[in-house]
């Protein structure tokens, strides 16, 4: 009996993906619900893409998203991993903490009651 290992079928691997994981989506989608309750936003698209993760959130489902979460795993030596990104491409946090970056989010769920 001949023991070869198998060959795979691709002879190059597959690119690597940067993802959430189950904690990372818990903590956006848990942001996302409290937001859609509110009224504020209606859809949302993930990009798993080669060297970023892209969540992006939707006011109406044909515009362009109001702000994009970016998982950027090089630069988590570096300014931190995480960033969300509003509609004009402006940064408008970044860190290494994905709750403290999602708190710039938050602040546009409070509103003052009259």
């Amino acid at each position: 009996m001949n023991m070869e290992t198998p060959t795979p079928l691709m002879s190059g691997r597959l690119p690597e993906q940067v993802a959430f994981d189950r904690k990372e989506l818990g903590i956006v989608l848990g942001l996302y619900g409290r937001m859609v309750a509110a009224g504020e936003w209606r859809d949302y698209g993930i990009s798993f893409l080669r060297e970023v993760a892209v969540f992006s959130i939707f006011r109406r489902t044909a515009e362009q998203p109001l702000y994009r979460i970016e998982k950027r795993p090089k630069l988590r030596h570096r300014q931190g991993m995480y960033a969300v990104i509003g509609m004009d491409g402006q940064i408008l946090k970044r860190g290494h903490d994905l709750k403290t970056v999602l708190r710039v989010l938050e602040r546009k769920l409070i509103r003052s009651v009259d």
